[in-house]
């Protein structure tokens, strides 16, 4: 449910809204607008429906939230989008941003060449793997610390912010100290457990959607993180696994619109993972653009064929700009301001 303050509630009368969802055993959520603060309460169904607080004093009215996923639902925010900030750039909203690096930190050549490509040519934040999930155990997992301290070195020297992923709990406060935006994977989607420490982390958190999963799975793995306080989630779609063979995965670009009606939470896109093909990514992030989304995540490596991983979804970063350049055009044709500094 939904408490609706009214314009100019006392503080004291927040706080025994508050209490009064307390004590029931349910947890309070306020969002404090510039005129009006909204309270969620979320817990027991019948309990919730039962707080009586119909009349209350600076109660203007109340508000059920009929989906499962309470505080990233849509009526949560009664329409209005949520705009984060990233170290000094924005993302929803209006706002476009583009995440771009490679796959995973291989060298410090490498991350640094890639981290001045993208800088240079506008792209917001840089991406990076330091641990890496594989399907084979024998394959590359990742620099793991190594591959931290270099990207730590990359913002330093470009002042990108840092978008890279954990995968275990274990890892989260080595990754803190580096990471403007945790990446949670696909395969991680679920992991109830891990989403909940992310969610007491306070640091934004881009969530993937999983191989398989719902759009309803997923918002409700983004309400793990979004129950513990931390309202910085950004929703990523990478392309599901359908029975079609001709590509890696099916980006799922209608989940784009649909999600931005469900939730007001930012959405991007993956078109790397989900091609697996470096012809394909410009016409997929186009498409994402026209969509709608925030922003996209994608892979550029100096030297592709050479890559440890995912070398050939991974666009030339000496055709990094020009793909750039025509992503943001389609941005801006469907309203979208690029995120500069």
């Amino acid at each position: 449910m939904m408490i609706v303050m009214k314009e100019g509630a006392s503080p004291e009368q927040i706080d025994a809204v508050i209490a009064r969802i307390e004590s029931v055993g349910a947890r309070a959520h306020p969002s404090r607008g510039e005129l009006v603060t909204v309270i969620g309460a979320i817990g027991d169904r019948e309990h919730v429906a039962n707080l009586g607080l119909e009349g209350t004093e600076g109660v203007d009215h109340l508000v059920p939230i009929l989906k499962p996923y309470k505080l990233a639902s849509s009526q949560f925010k009664k329409g209005e989008r949520t705009v984060l900030d990233v170290d000094g750039r924005r993302i929803g909203g209006p706002h476009f941003m583009t995440i771009a690096g490679p796959c995973t930190v291989e060298s410090r050549e490498q991350l640094l060449d890639t981290a001045h490509v993208v800088n240079d040519a506008g792209g917001q934040a840089l991406r990076g793997g330091a641990y890496k999930p594989r399907t084979s155990p024998y394959s590359f997992q990742g620099l793991a610390e190594a591959g931290l301290r270099l990207l730590a070195e990359a913002k330093e020297e470009t002042g990108l912010p840092i978008v890279t992923e954990v995968m275990d709990a274990r890892d989260l406060d080595p990754v803190l100290e580096v990471a403007d935006v945790i990446q949670l994977g696909a395969r991680n989607m679920q992991n109830y457990t891990l989403l909940t420490e992310l969610g007491r982390a306070g640091r934004p958190v881009l969530l993937k959607r999983g191989l398989s999963a719902t759009l309803e799975e997923l918002l409700m793995a983004a309400e793990y993180i979004l129950k513990e306080g931390n309202e910085a989630v950004i929703l990523c779609e990478r392309g599901i696994r359908t029975f079609e063979t001709a590509y890696r995965f099916t980006l799922d670009l209608m989940a784009v619109p649909v999600l931005k009606d469900l939730s007001h939470l930012p959405v991007v896109v993956d078109p790397s993972h989900a091609a697996g093909r470096r012809d394909l990514v410009g016409p997929l992030s186009l498409a994402a653009a026209a969509a709608g989304a925030d922003g996209v995540i994608v892979e550029t490596h100096p030297d592709p064929e050479r890559a440890i991983c995912d070398g050939p979804q991974a666009v030339r970063a000496e055709e990094f700009g020009d793909y750039l350049r025509q992503v943001e055009q389609v941005a801006a044709i469907a309203g979208k301001e690029m995120a500069r500094v």
